[in-house]
């Protein structure tokens, strides 16, 4: 079972009312964004708040965070209240589509962590299941949400597994959204264990670039130089 708390050098995620626990994937992305003088974040779908926290670290932005489950939210407000950023994070409790109707800003960074199951079957009432779905936020809805609240100039990041980053890629490109920089990250070295994409979209990149990351070496939570020196502002075991 997961810790109801999850302590990071200079916060702590609480997490007891949330279906979607912290983990690597929020973590990575998370750390592989490097803001630069962005003025205005927005956090689609923001869970437990981790996202958001962790860009407000290492940002001098103000930050927006959208959740739609009420324990969620909850939880994010909490963990945002107690951090030391609290007067530059706003949480809210809306969905993407209801946000983008009524505010009207444009944003010089969006991120998300968003939900990907999308032609796989969920029982009913389960909670962590149904976290993952993408019933609520389609991927044509992220992108459609994106399009209209990303700056001319603004970086869209997001994590998703291989499969669902294509499709994603897709529709972006569709809607005038350009793939700008892609991390493929590895459990282990071999090619098999290829899990997730991160990926930066742009309206107007000037650039391509492509890393790959591995997370382990050939023991478990054996992990390598790469992914500590990447995430040692957060963990405090690295």
């Amino acid at each position: 079972m997961p810790h109801e708390t999850f302590v990071f050098k200079q916060f702590t995620i609480h997490q007891d009312k949330c279906h979607m626990k912290v983990g690597t994937d929020a973590v990575l992305l998370g750390a592989w964004i490097k803001p630069q003088n962005e003025k205005r974040i927005l956090d689609i779908g923001t869970g437990t708040g981790i996202l958001a926290i962790m860009l407000a670290q290492k940002s001098t932005a103000h930050i927006d965070a959208i959740e739609i489950d009420q324990g969620a939210y909850e939880q994010a407000t909490q963990n945002a209240d107690f951090s030391k950023w609290r007067n530059r994070i706003k949480i809210y409790h809306e969905s993407l589509q209801q946000f983008t109707s009524t505010h009207k800003e444009k944003y010089d960074l969006i991120v998300s962590n968003p939900p990907y199951f999308v032609d796989s079957s969920k029982p009913p009432k389960e909670g962590r299941v149904a976290a993952r779905h993408n019933d609520f936020l389609s991927f044509e809805d992220l992108i459609d949400g994106v399009v209209k609240t990303l700056s001319p100039t603004g970086k869209f990041f997001v994590i998703l597994p291989n499969k669902e980053a294509i499709s994603l890629t897709d529709l972006a490109e569709k809607r005038g959204l350009k793939l700008s920089r892609l991390l493929r990250v590895r459990t282990k070295h071999d090619k098999a264990t290829e899990k997730r994409h991160i990926m930066q979209f742009e309206f107007s990149p000037t650039s391509f670039n492509e890393e790959t990351i591995v997370i382990e070496k050939e023991g478990r939570h054996e992990y390598t130089d790469e992914y500590k020196e990447l995430t040692r502002e957060y963990y405090i075991h690295f």
